[in-house]
């Protein structure tokens, strides 16, 4: 045998084996075998460069070192879920599940684990990358250490899709947690908290070979691409466990809500006995078919829900109410409780909403309160412990005046909190905005911080957003903590966030309550700022989905003199405020005034494409078949019912090529 063919069969013996000890769990071969197994091929590869490999089994080992971590688009956008808490809460998402959805509809329950979410790409059989969930559109490569986890594996067998991406949760289990904080305390360092906020640092420590040291494990649970030829969740979920893949066998199929209840029912009672944290079950309309045509809202699929098992409770003293003062003015009063232990982590601070929250509780300082995780995510005081409180408490007064500028406090009719009015001249407000500008979401300026901003503002450097196309090198390098490496990086961020598109240059303004997808709306509908500028209230709320609040809120920012002449800065240093021609070519008004639903599998364009090419052409996607709906463009195995009320309401179906060929 020569020495390739060794290397190479050396390397299939060591996945084999890894994928029996870390996803079978049924090791057919001792520790010291495996590693001396390991130490040969490594041996021969050191000897052997031209034969080297990435995904060869020796990159467990770790090695490499990491000092930033790139940014990577996802191809497929990582949604996160809407949560339910009850019982009602899974009803009424039924119920909306099935008012678009012909016919029976088949559910997949599975444990939600508490780690960090990943997407692993492979292409060919192969790991490709691997990419944390960021927000969802964007996240940091992390390949070189999640290479190091064992039940992660570099090579798939079996009759897998050239290219897909495949989601999980990268967990930490409480065997592994907890022999990992009895080492730290032998060598006198703190112990870590929990095993989720573990995990989460994990993928971004430098050294991959720290992170091999750690014995993470990943659960997979989501299979996402073209042409997969899968049909079904549970499918998918068979498929990937054949490929290689650690898929928790918890899953089952449900045939009705009753079914999923049972499950969850069940697994609130065993979730203790499972080996990893787990938080709750979520719960997924089986067909990818119907998933399709149920779609997705802004931030999260409508064929799928998280339930939240009943989050822990804590009781601890009330030392202080603070307030803080948000972007935009909104005031919200902190609790800073005594440190107490809750759901893994130590909680100090929780936010108490606004004074009506403060006095349906009356809470006041000095009381011993019981604290909950909402969702175990954010700390909140359900109730006052009343048989604990001293006869010489007084109630709390809300605060009349500004915590940082001592402005008096408003509170508008209808609404639940204060706001400080001092738009211009009270400083969280200021920094809060050109925070907002900055994040990921809107201008996404690499080199530039939350801390940089505040710190730029104290220095007088900055008082607006359009300031920061003002900034040279020279002023931010003698900033603390702030190299010439850093300083470089700051300035090229500025500059390279000029070419962001108008929809997010818009949701960057900060306009209260145009959040991403009013935004993306509005820079559809009027296409320059200067249109947008121009609108009155009447003529915004005849824009689809845009509400009165919206619309006065347009108004209002664009009537103050302060914010027009800040847009205007904007253009001048060619930040880009209206839709870019390449854009607009895609784009007519063929379509406007017309509403269309789309039911059923299609040929030549993918559901995705269809509801773009609708939305691009000026009319509006519906998900349900009303008397307003205009065209039905119906694929196969679109439902009966549907096309009952159809034919009942007169309405036309329409073909994807007659649908294509009216758009020319």
């Amino acid at each position: 045998m020569d020495i390739q063919q060794q290397i190479l069969q050396l390397r299939d013996e060591l996945n084999q084996h890894n994928y029996n000890y870390y996803v079978l769990d049924q090791p057919t071969i001792s520790d010291y075998d495996f590693d001396l197994k390991l130490k040969e091929l490594q041996a021969l590869e050191e000897a052997h460069p031209e034969f080297a490999d990435e995904n060869s089994p020796t990159k467990r080992v770790g090695g490499e070192i990491t000092k930033n971590f790139n940014t990577v688009v996802h191809e497929h956008r990582m949604y996160s879920l809407d949560n339910s808490y009850s019982k009602e809460d899974l009803l009424d998402w039924e119920t909306r599940v099935k008012k678009v959805i012909d016919g029976n509809v088949q559910f997949v329950c599975e444990l939600k684990y508490d780690g960090a979410s990943i997407s692993l790409t492979y292409e060919n059989g192969t790991l490709l990358k691997a990419v944390t969930r960021g927000d969802g559109v964007q996240g940091d490569d992390v390949t070189a250490n999640i290479k190091t986890i064992r039940s992660v594996p570099l090579r798939l067998k079996g009759d897998y899709p050239p290219k897909f991406d495949i989601r999980g949760e990268i967990v930490l289990p409480f065997e592994g947690f907890h022999k990992m904080n009895e080492e730290r305390i032998e060598i006198g360092e703190e112990p870590y908290r929990n095993p989720r906020n573990t995990a989460s640092g994990s993928l971004k420590l430098q050294d991959s070979a720290e992170v091999a040291k750690r014995p993470l494990e990943c659960l997979l649970y989501n299979i996402t691409g073209n042409n997969l030829n899968i049909s079904t969740q549970f499918e998918g979920l068979e498929k990937a466990r054949a490929w290689g893949f650690k898929v928790p066998g918890a899953a089952v199929l449900a045939n009705s809500i009753e079914e999923v209840l049972e499950f969850i029912e069940y697994w609130n009672d065993h979730r203790h006995e499972l080996p990893y944290e787990t938080d709750g079950v979520v719960v997924k309309v089986n067909d990818l078919h119907q998933q399709d045509e149920l779609g997705y809202t802004a931030k999260a699929p409508r064929w799928a829900i998280a339930y939240k098992f009943k989050a822990e409770q804590v009781s601890t003293r009330l030392n202080e109410i603070t307030y803080q003062v948000g972007r935009t003015g909104a005031i919200t009063p902190v609790a800073n409780l005594e440190p107490v232990e809750l759901a893994g982590t130590t909680v100090k601070r929780a936010s108490l909403h606004n004074a009506d929250q403060i006095e349906k509780l009356d809470i006041r300082v000095g009381d011993i309160v019981f604290v909950e995780k909402g969702g175990e995510i954010i700390p909140k005081i359900i109730a006052v412990d009343l048989s604990m409180r001293p006869d010489t408490s007084q109630p709390t007064q809300y605060i009349s005046n500004c915590p940082e500028c001592g402005t008096e406090l408003v509170r508008n009719e209808g609404e639940a909190q204060h706001y400080c009015p001092n738009y211009n001249g009270c400083q969280p407000q200021i920094v809060g905005r050109i925070q907002h500008f900055i994040s990921r979401k809107a201008m996404d300026i690499e080199g530039l911080g939350g801390e940089t901003v505040a710190l730029l503002v104290k220095e007088n450097l900055i008082n607006n957003y359009s300031d920061l196309y003002t900034l040279t090198k020279e002023q931010v390098i003698p900033l603390e903590r702030m190299a010439e490496k850093s300083a470089d990086n700051l300035i090229k961020g500025i500059a390279a966030s000029k070419d962001i598109p108008f929809e997010r240059v818009l949701y960057a303004l900060g306009i209260r309550y145009v959040g991403e997808t009013v935004a993306k709306k509005l820079a559809k509908h009027y296409k320059t700022i200067d249109n947008l500028r121009q609108a009155t209230v009447l003529d915004l709320v005849t824009v689809d989905e845009i509400g009165i609040r919206i619309a006065e809120s347009v108004v209002d920012f664009f009537a103050t003199e302060k914010n027009v002449i800040i847009v205007e800065r904007l253009r001048n240093f060619g930040v880009q405020l209206e839709i870019s021609s390449e854009q607009l070519a895609n784009q007519t008004n063929k379509l406007e005034h017309k509403i269309f639903v789309v039911s059923g599998v299609f040929e030549s364009v993918s559901r995705d494409e269809l509801k773009k090419l609708i939305e691009n052409n000026g009319g509006k996607v519906s998900g349900s078949i009303s008397s307003k709906t205009s065209y039905i463009i119906a694929g196969d195995n679109m439902g009966p019912s549907k096309k009952t009320k159809a034919e009942q309401l007169n309405i036309p179906l329409i073909s994807e090529y007659q649908f294509l060929e009216m758009i020319g």
